[in-house]
């Protein structure tokens, strides 16, 4: 059951050749012939808008591209400083519950920020992972840090989490992230955390296969 190879790239992978790759190896874990993966990457500059997405949430463009996409959610923001997670999971294999998949990478993206003494929240009208405090604490108002976008085949999960290490935040001024337009994105940096993504990767990984184990 936990037969899932992890794959870290620490080089630009073009967002495209990404979902193609994810295309085909979704169809050889339906099929039985490759093992489930959890991929760490980085993107380039790129807004993506997936299937719930509008055209008014890109507020004014500028020299990044914008690409639509076929997972689930609103338009984001990629780029460097921030590290790509995406999840190929076979739920025929566990419990068929989507938004238990979802809470799954939620809860361990804020235990993972917990260790850094950073309370973080969610939301059953926005899906994502929000700071609303830090070293005890409480924020004004929440901001967000993570982003959570999947797609389903036959049971089988792609796409998956986007989290905010250190990058320039003023690429999502142009857009209402996530449809949202009256709230702020955050990152580790901002909240004056130094972390590698090598280190996220190991931390990560290790916290969200330990709670895949609830999925049964």
């Amino acid at each position: 059951m936990m037969n899932i190879e992890i794959k870290k790239d620490y080089k630009f992978i073009d967002y495209q050749k990404s979902i193609n790759f994810m295309k085909i190896r979704i169809d050889e874990i339906i099929k039985g012939t490759n093992k489930e993966l959890i991929w760490f990457l980085n993107h380039d500059h790129i807004y993506t808008q997936g299937t719930s997405s509008s055209k008014i949430e890109i507020l004014k463009e500028n020299n990044i591209r914008i690409l639509k996409t076929n997972r689930g959610g609103k338009t984001t923001y990629h780029g460097p400083g921030q590290r790509i997670v995406y999840l190929m999971i076979n739920l025929n294999d566990r419990k068929k519950d989507l938004r238990k998949f979802i809470s799954i990478i939620e809860q361990s993206l804020m235990d993972f920020l917990k260790e850094y003494k950073i309370d973080c929240a969610t939301y059953k009208d926005r899906v994502g992972i929000w700071v609303i405090g830090q070293n005890g604490k409480k924020f004004v108002k929440e901001e967000k840090i993570g982003a959570i976008g999947l797609r389903l085949k036959k049971w089988t999960t792609y796409h998956g989490l986007s989290f905010n290490i250190n990058p320039k935040m003023n690429n999502y001024d142009d857009i209402n992230a996530c449809g949202l337009d009256n709230y702020k994105n955050t990152s580790l940096k901002e909240l004056g955390i130094e972390i590698d993504e090598s280190k996220f990767d190991e931390e990560y990984s290790k916290i969200f296969l330990n709670k895949l184990k609830d999925l049964k």
